[in-house]
């Protein structure tokens, strides 16, 4: 059996495999062409450590971030959708418990609200709502 996050080397484990993936996924790896990801990987994993453990580490507000990389190449519902599926995935290749769940749920709570605000339409996992 697969132990839970336990702590921050367990985040960064986790981050690491999930960007190995996505930053050459066909659908959403041009999202992360010219990204330092040496720079970046350290806040995302700020950001997940405050997320599932608490700690006041992460202090940035991530919509701002992606609202500017939605201005330079949109980020659609299906592109919000893989990335949700593929952090599924990846926590489950890694991790069971507790705190993996709850990184799963968030990471569907984060992509349907962005997908909400950048888009204004479709949930992760549901139908597009009728327009009228």
């Amino acid at each position: 059996m697969m132990r839970d996050i336990q702590d921050r080397a367990d985040i960064e484990h986790l981050i690491d495999e999930f960007y190995k993936i996505i930053t050459v996924d066909e659908l959403i790896g041009h999202h992360f062409d010219g990204l330092d990801l040496k720079a970046h990987l350290p806040v995302i994993t700020d950001f997940w450590e405050k997320s599932l453990l608490g700690r006041p580490v992460y202090f940035n507000n991530p919509f701002e971030i992606h609202k500017k990389l939605h201005e330079r190449s949109p980020l659609e519902s299906e592109h919000i959708v893989r990335w949700v599926n593929i952090f599924v995935a990846t926590t489950d290749g890694l991790f069971s418990g507790e705190l993996a769940n709850l990184a799963k749920s968030r990471g569907a709570a984060i992509g349907d609200a962005f997908d909400q605000r950048l888009n204004g339409g479709v949930q992760i996992g549901r139908e597009p709502m009728p327009s009228h």
